[in-house]
């Protein structure tokens, strides 16, 4: 599966478009709040185990936008947006693009 947040594939023709396909993963507040809580390896304002969290979160939001890609018979996914939201002390990383088939 191509994932890019480029509107299209250097070298390749988009020849179907299959719509907006979007992948979310939430952060609950007890995971945020333990975070703050047991950070030690603070170092320069910087959480390696919140970036941590954050790069799962993300990738959790990534594989979920390419499962639903894949289920609608795309190859591809363009046109990628990552966003990030605090919702009720929680946060969510939502993944979304347009699926299509590249050749």
């Amino acid at each position: 599966m191509i994932v890019t947040t480029t509107p299209s594939v250097e070298g390749q023709l988009i020849a179907e478009y299959h719509g907006i396909v979007v992948g979310e993963a939430i952060l609950g507040a007890n995971v945020i709040r333990d975070l703050f809580a047991g950070i030690t390896d603070i170092l320069g304002g910087r959480s390696g185990a919140y970036e941590e969290e954050l790069g799962k979160a993300r990738t959790v939001a990534l594989e979920e936008m390419e499962d639903r890609a894949r289920a609608k018979g795309a190859n591809a996914v363009v046109g990628v947006d990552l966003d990030y939201e605090v919702i009720n002390n929680m946060l969510m990383v939502s993944a979304s693009g347009t699926a299509v088939t590249v050749r």
